[in-house]
């Protein structure tokens, strides 16, 4: 089967969020789907089949399947847009979370994504040991969302994944704040599997609305302060949020199994 890698909400490679796209002629059964994610070892590898009018898209970490992949969905329509059918400027993804859309606008690829309005929720002890610092305020979604003090908190932030994995309610744990540059900076941590993603499009269906709140407004430029850093420009719709971002090709073979 042919196989890419895509640096998303990247501008150059080794920036952004690499992703693992599989472009396949059927379906394949999930155990197989999780072990070709295991071997490639990225945060999420995507698994394409054409269906009708779009594909079927499915999303692995190494470990397990996922309901919701921002940077894997942008690598896999910008996979499709260059290289398996050059002539769309628009693909329509089937996934657990519904028909997802993406439009090609110059270079940027405009994700269309269910918004995920967190709730807010109390600071306890247990957050406040688990993170190491105490949050601003708290807000609870597939993922916990921390508010720290600054861009600085978040940029100097250092996470405890024994500690973090103690919170065994969410997916992942994201801090973020107001940014110095950007509307809102943020960082993204999965305790299960002990690493930062380096940018989380997913987590944005439900910072947007949180910042939406927070900032009265409803575009934005956003940034993730991981090592390899990405840009996200997000825009809150009704019932959905729209995330764009920018994607460069790393590699491209095939998979023989």
């Amino acid at each position: 089967m042919k196989y890419y890698v895509a640096d998303a909400f990247a501008e150059e490679i080794f920036k952004g969020n690499p992703a693992g796209v599989c472009v396949s002629d059927k379906e394949l059964p999930a155990e197989l789907m999780q072990k070709i994610a295991f071997e490639n070892n990225f945060s999420e590898t995507a698994f394409l089949v054409k269906c009708g009018d779009g594909y079927n898209l499915r999303w692995f970490t190494p470990l397990f399947e996922i309901d919701l992949c921002g940077h894997a969905t942008l690598a896999s329509a910008f996979t499709v847009m260059n290289f398996v059918e050059p002539s769309l400027n628009e693909v329509r993804f089937r996934t657990v979370s519904g028909d997802l859309f993406v439009r090609r606008n110059g270079d940027l690829y405009e994700m269309r994504f269910p918004e995920r309005a967190p709730e807010k929720i109390e600071i306890t002890s247990e957050i406040i040991e688990a993170l190491g610092v105490v949050p601003k305020e708290v807000y609870s979604g597939r993922d916990m969302f921390a508010v720290l003090e600054n861009e600085e908190a978040v940029r100097n932030f250092y996470p405890n994944y024994e500690k973090l994995d103690k919170l065994k309610d969410w997916l992942g744990i994201c801090i973020t704040a107001k940014g110095e540059k950007a509307d809102f900076v943020s960082r993204f941590f999965m305790p299960e599997l002990k690493l930062e993603d380096p940018v989380t499009g997913s987590a944005h269906s439900s910072l947007v609305p949180l910042w939406r709140e927070n900032l009265g407004k409803t575009v934005f430029e956003a940034e993730q302060l991981s090592h390899r850093g990405g840009k996200l420009y997000c825009e809150q719709g009704d019932g959905f949020v729209k995330i764009s971002g920018k994607a460069v090709l790393y590699l491209k073979g095939e998979i023989f199994v």
